[in-house]
This record gives C-alpha cells, sequence and structure tokens, in this order.
C-alpha cells in the first residue's frame, strides 16, 4: 500500500522469514554460532532460549539456511502442544514418512521402529537430521520431554542420527534442568537478548535498505525514541515502523520524526477501550 510512496521495492518490516533481512546482531550471530557448533559436531541436543518477539524463529531459519549439505533432513516443527504419542508421528510426516490416516493409527512402538530405521539409513548415507521443536517451552509435560530425550539416543555406526534443537522461551531452560536426562544432552545453551539502541538503529536502516530506500526516511531522533518504546525487541519495532510507514504515507510525511513515532505509537499502539 505504502510502497510507492516511500520508494520501496517491499514492506521492509514484515516478521515473515526472509534470508536478506535477517540482521546479524551480536547476540544473533552468538547463538548463531552456539547452533552450528552443536549441529556441525553432532551434538544430541541444544537449546535457544529468549523472550517473546526476539526472532528465535528467524534465526533458527537462517541456521537451517547456512548448514552445509550434509545435515539433512532439517525438519522445524511449529507445533509443538502435542500429546507424547503424537510426537513421533507428527515428527514421521514432516520427515515425509507416511502419511496422515496411517500414521496416526498405528501402534507407538511401530512408528518409533520406523523413525529409527529412517534415521539409520539417513545416518549410514552420510547425513545427520537436524529437528527444531519450535514454542519448547509448551512441551512441559515429563512424557513429551521423555518422547523428546528418546530421540537423543539414536545413533548408526557410533554416530548420534540427529541434533535436536529446542527453542522457545526462557522458562524452556529450567523445564529441561529438571528432566536431568535430557538436559546432559544438551551441547549448547543460547540466549537471545534485545537489540542495544546502536543495534535498533542498525537494524531499522539495514531494513529499509534491503526494501531498496535511499532516503533517511526515520529521522535520527525517531530511531532514538524507537528503542525506548520498544525495548529493542524485533517484532515491537516491526509493528511500530510499519505503522509509521502507514501513516507517514496516509498524512504525505517525508521524514518521521520523535514526536510523529511517539503520536502513532500512543493512538495506534497502546489503545484501550474505555
Amino acid at each position: 500500500m505504502y510502497e510507492a510512496y516511500w520508494k520501496l521495492k517491499t514492506r521492509p518490516f514484515e516478521n515473515t522469514y526472509s534470508e536478506l533481512f535477517y540482521y546479524p546482531s551480536e547476540s544473533a550471530q552468538a547463538a548463531l554460532l552456539k547452533l552450528r557448533y552443536a549441529v556441525e559436531n553432532r551434538r544430541g541436543a541444544a537449546i535457544l532460549a529468549g523472550a517473546c518477539g526476539l526472532g528465535k524463529s528467524l534465526l533458527v531459519r537462517t541456521l537451517m539456511v547456512q548448514l552445509p549439505e550434509q545435515f539433512s533432513p532439517k525438519v522445524h516443527l511449529v507445533f509443538p502442544k502435542l500429546s507424547s504419542n503424537d510426537l513421533i508421528p507428527y515428527l514421521l510426516l514432516n520427515l515425509g514418512q507416511g502419511n496422515p490416516e496411517g500414521t496416526a493409527h498405528r501402534n507407538p512402538s511401530e512408528t518409533i521402529w520406523q523413525l529409527q530405521q529412517f534415521l539409520a539409513e539417513n545416518t549410514r548415507a552420510g547425513n545427520h537430521a537436524v529437528i527444531v521443536v519450535d514454542d519448547a517451552h509448551l512441551l512441559s509435560d515429563h512424557a513429551s520431554l521423555e518422547t523428546l530425550r528418546l530421540l537423543t539416543n539414536f545413533e548408526t555406526d557410533g554416530k548420534l542420527d540427529l541434533t535436536l534443537i529446542l527453542a522457545g522461551q526462557t522458562t524452556v531452560i529450567p523445564a529441561v534442568e529438571r528432566f536431568p536426562s535430557l538436559e546432559s544432552r544438551i551441547g549448547v545453551k543460547s540466549l537471545m537478548r534485545n537489540f542495544t539502541p546502536d543495534e535498533t538503529a542498525a537494524y531499522v536502516t539495514h531494513r529499509l535498505r534491503v526494501a531498496g530506500s535511499q532516503a533517511e526516511i526515520f529521522a535520527p531522533n525517531a530511531l532514538e525514541r524507537l528503542f525506548h518504546i520498544t525495548r529493542g525487541n524485533p517484532r515491537e519495532i516491526n509493528r511500530l515502523c510499519d505503522l509509521a510507514l502507514l501513516i507517514g504515507y496516509a498524512e504525505e510525511i517525508r521524514q518521521i520524526d520523535a514526536n510523529q513515532l511517539e503520536s502513532i505509537h500512543e493512538e495506534l499502539v497502546t489503545v484501550v477501550p474505555e
């Protein structure tokens, strides 16, 4: 809607994944390095934790893209609140094994055997599977965590068949620590943090440049105010900047300053019912 007005090729602040829009903040790069270490050294499991909106899902997708070809298949499970009996069939479906109707009604031992055989064949072919469980903090029950621990036991010819990455809010760390048999398999723990003020400004500038902007759409004081409003949370930054571009287009503003950004925040973000 507003792209032509701001001379943009695309919307710069969408929350959907795009490798081009990935911003290498210090926190993200440190987490990415740790996760690559865990996968490339065939560790059993790793944790990626952080508050809501910090870009954990985007980071694991970036990891998937950057990993060498032999680290496959790569599976990103985005619906973790399943019973322990449903986790393995759901994983098999995401691996392209079986069909929804046939897998769902099979004996649990049969699905585990099928998964183990598939992973063993994959390892013998020189590959190493990577399984990401997103929103892993929702997997708080003992049975589900035991099922995940079971996955880290699979090995073929002395090599682990997969690396399990648990990505979730910070409560995932104490949840796993209360389950020692799984916690002992964790190779690395990574914690994502909010952007600093400088990173907030650099993030906005990066996204605008990737989207095709050649102008300074947000004044320096607006970027300073943006950090204080959002506390450096990428999802909040995206939401407020997208709204600012829309309002700026509607009101024919040529540059968004701190006062305008504050006004947009108050009117459109902090609205409460009377």
